[in-house]
């Protein structure tokens, strides 16, 4: 295990005011069906499941099964899990990729943007990345506009580079430098063990 895949570890819960970020587990298989069988949440994303058991073959094949860098979203107040994010480290350029899903019933709260900005905290300032990006299928943007309001710069398309529902689409980039990040004073997220 690198030095950042533990300290990533280490910071395996996050939480702002209104959010704690922490590890995916089967407990989780009822809010995250309510939202990965929603056709509009998963618009841009995968086919709706169709049952219950997908899900819980999705969080035990995926989100478990390698779980650094993969957080459900839970609101604080009521303790419900209403999305996902993820952030996945690439070490040899010293960068991160972020990507997340929010249930359509939770959307136009500032949560994903709350999100985000705990795993901007974590990228700039506990494992020392120079960038981090995102990416979405063009038509989604309302993804945009989460990204925006991260601070990250829209970068341009890359045309055809995604398989979504068996359809090549095309993707937009955006990204935030280490300097842009500091600049801006994006870190308004705490991480649960930082001093």
């Amino acid at each position: 295990m690198s030095n950042l895949n533990l300290l990533i570890v280490k910071h395996n819960q996050m939480e702002s005011e209104r959010i704690l970020l922490r590890p995916i587990s089967l407990d989780d298989a009822e809010d995250m069906y309510e939202y990965t069988s929603d056709e509009e949440t998963t618009r841009y994303i995968y086919a709706p499941h169709k049952d219950l058991n997908q899900t819980k073959n999705l969080i035990a094949n995926y989100f478990i099964k390698e779980s650094i860098g993969k957080y459900a979203i839970v609101l604080k107040e009521n303790n419900k899990m209403v999305g996902s994010i993820e952030f996945r480290v690439h070490e040899w350029n010293k960068s991160g990729e972020l990507g997340f899903t929010l249930n359509r019933h939770f959307w136009g709260n500032g949560y994903m943007t709350e999100s985000g900005k705990l795993i901007l905290g974590l990228a700039f300032d506990v494992l020392g990345l120079e960038r981090v990006y995102a990416a979405h299928e063009v038509k989604n943007n309302a993804s945009g506009k989460v990204l925006n309001r991260l601070g990250m710069k829209y970068e341009g398309i890359l045309r055809k580079s995604e398989m979504i529902k068996g359809e090549l689409v095309d993707s937009a980039y955006y990204s935030i430098l280490k300097d842009e990040y500091w600049k801006k004073g994006s870190n308004c997220g705490t991480t649960t063990d930082r001093k």
